[in-house]
C-alpha cells in the first residue's frame, strides 16, 4: 500500500503557511497601516497618584513644537508629525522600521483633568504630560459625626 511521504506534505504545508503570511503582510502594506501604527503610535505609559495623572510617550525625532496636546473632559489627544528621513540621490533603504507621517492618539483618562493646569515637557525624545485631577474628581474624606 502506498502512503504519501509526510516530508512532501510537510513542505507543502510550510509553503501554504508562508504564502498566507506573505499575503497578510501585503494586505497590511497596501492598507497604509504601518507596524508601529497598528498597535498605536506613539506608545504611552499612564499612571496616576491621588491628585495627578502622568503620561509619558516616546517620540524621538519629533519636533515638540509640532505636537498638539488637548484635553476635553476625560479625553486626552496627542497629535503631531514625524518627518520622513530624506535620503541622498544614491541612497536607498535596505530596511525601514521607523514610522513617519502624521499621528493622532486619543487616550481615555480615568477621571476629568483640569485642562487649564496641564503641564507638558519634552526631554531626550520623551514627552511627559502631568494632568491634575479637578477638585470635584478628587477623592473626598468623609468625616463621621458622632453624638
Amino acid at each position: 500500500m502506498w502512503l504519501p511521504s509526510n516530508r512532501r506534505f510537510g513542505r507543502m504545508s510550510d509553503m501554504w503557511s508562508e504564502m498566507d503570511r506573505v499575503q497578510r503582510e501585503m494586505n497590511r502594506l497596501f492598507s497604509g497601516e504601518s507596524v508601529a501604527y497598528a498597535t498605536g503610535y506613539p506608545a504611552i505609559n499612564v499612571w496616576s497618584s491621588e491628585n495627578d495623572l502622568i503620561l509619558t510617550s516616546e517620540i524621538p525625532g519629533v519636533d515638540p513644537d509640532s505636537v498638539d496636546i488637548s484635553v476635553e473632559g476625560d479625553m486626552l489627544t496627542i497629535s503631531g508629525s514625524r518627518p520622513r528621513e530624506e535620503l541622498g540621490e544614491d541612497e536607498h533603504y535596505h530596511r525601514q522600521e521607523r514610522a513617519h507621517g502624521n499621528f493622532k492618539r486619543k487616550i481615555k483618562l480615568p477621571f476629568r483633568a483640569d485642562a487649564n493646569n496641564v503641564d507638558a515637557t519634552y526631554e531626550k525624545g520623551v514627552l511627559k504630560i502631568m494632568l491634575p485631577r479637578i477638585e470635584e474628581e478628587k477623592p473626598q474624606k468623609i468625616r463621621i459625626k458622632t453624638e
